[in-house]
């Protein structure tokens, strides 16, 4: 049966849905194949064959044990044509639903990180449904900025988080806190990042808040900070203006831990700023009147530089540290040093005085006698106070034995 028709059709079909007319075909196919077997006295080896005219055959085979073909021929039943109409109706439709569903699954898959633009459709206390053209996508309540409720039908920019397969087609979801929706803003407003001359290094973000971002430059020609706010601060005010005013603050990165714990703090000017490795403490000197501006509201500041440079951050005044160390240098310390064995990493405390040197441990329990002893002292105090609570019980009770003796004397004369 020859229908040129049905081919145009076909191929009208796939350009407007956006796929090959081979696609097609081979689902037309694959129904007409389940329809013929149904047929009663059909041949259990057969396949549906359409051509460029689409000319519908079945071919039947006879294949032996091994599964080689040992014989083929036209098996096409009479008045296959109606039944190809309809199996291709009810084929068609459900294959394409199939293949859009996964063109777009093709079209979003392996996006996790980029950036979205949506039209908000859907906005409850639940989650937001964002409209990206083809698809949906889904902004739940915990990847929302708090307080933030954007208007029906506007634009919104999100992150992509995740791209999930499912029956009903590809389900996107996308976030508005993620860190990553920072430096994907920063890559479209600032060409510099987008071409990797200026490198985004760390960030640390308290969503509708505030944000902190470290950029390095790989050009000693073009200033990091300055590319990022742009002339008169056109650039960070775009990304800002997305974020709904959340504010921005912009610091250069540096390979110097600390150069930039000092920047990390910015506002705040830091005076001096003290490692404590062990304990992962860094300890920063700010001037009196810059204390409350570097711990910032609630802490925030302090907060968000800690998670800018993975230092645990101790802000002091001058003032605290001078009565910190004035109270250190009031307390009585032995004169001498520490001195490690090369060979096997023990420890000696060398005494100023000349005095025999000694170990860590016998440090320790020098350390610890005179607490000792303050203890033993106490608890001689407290033995002596029971022993003469004891000896005023006896004398006491002899009086009261020799004064009845003297009572019955004098009853008796």
């Amino acid at each position: 049966m020859t229908t040129p028709d049905m081919m145009e059709a076909l191929q009208a079909l796939a350009a407007d849905r956006g796929m090959s007319t081979e696609v097609l075909l081979e689902a037309v196919a694959n129904g007409l194949e389940s329809a013929y077997k149904k047929m009663p006295d059909s041949s259990p080896d057969a396949y549906v064959v359409i051509d460029e005219t689409f000319n519908i055959q079945v071919i039947a085979q006879e294949i032996d044990e091994e599964g080689t073909v040992l014989q083929e021929w036209d098996d096409t039943p009479e008045n296959f044509g109606r039944i190809a109409a309809q199996t291709a109706r009810q084929v068609l439709g459900q294959r394409i639903r199939e293949v859009e569903r996964d063109m777009k699954y093709e079209e979003y898959a392996g996006r996790e990180g980029d950036i979205v633009t949506g039209i908000i459709q859907q906005n409850d206390s639940r989650y937001t449904l964002l409209d990206l053209g083809r698809v949906e996508a889904l902004l739940p309540q915990s990847e929302q900025v708090p307080y933030e409720r954007p208007e029906p039908n506007t634009r919104l920019k999100a992150y992509i988080v995740e791209v999930r397969k499912t029956p009903k087609g590809p389900q996107i979801v996308v976030s508005r806190t993620h860190p990553g929706l920072i430096r994907e803003l920063f890559k479209l407003e600032v060409p510099e990042i987008s071409e990797g001359i200026v490198e985004l290094k760390a960030c640390a973000r308290e969503p509708g808040h505030r944000t902190k971002i470290a950029v390095w430059s790989n050009d000693s020609n073009i200033d990091p900070v300055g590319a990022c706010v742009g002339a008169r601060g056109a650039r960070v005010r775009q990304v800002v203006n997305e974020l709904r005013g959340e504010k921005i603050d912009i610091v250069p990165f540096s390979d110097d831990q600390n150069d930039f714990v000092a920047k990390a703090l910015s506002p705040a000017k830091v005076k001096e700023v003290r490692f404590h490795e062990v304990d992962g403490v860094a300890e920063v000197i700010v001037p009196d009147h810059q204390l409350s501006l570097a711990i910032g509201r609630e802490g925030q500041n302090a907060r968000l530089a800690a998670r800018l440079t993975g230092w645990r951050i101790d802000i002091k005044s001058e003032t605290q540290v001078l009565d910190e160390e004035a109270a250190y240098a009031a307390e009585d310390w032995a004169e001498g040093e520490w001195v490690t064995d090369p060979e096997t990493g023990e420890q000696t405390w060398v005494p100023a005085d000349g005095s025999e040197a000694m170990t860590a441990g016998e440090w320790s329990e020098a350390a610890e006698e005179p607490q000792r002893q303050e203890e033993e002292i106490d608890n001689s105090v407290d033995e002596s106070e029971v022993k003469n609570a004891g000896l005023d019980t006896d004398i006491n009770a002899n009086e009261v034995v020799e004064l009845e003796e003297v009572e019955e004397e004098a009853g008796d004369s």
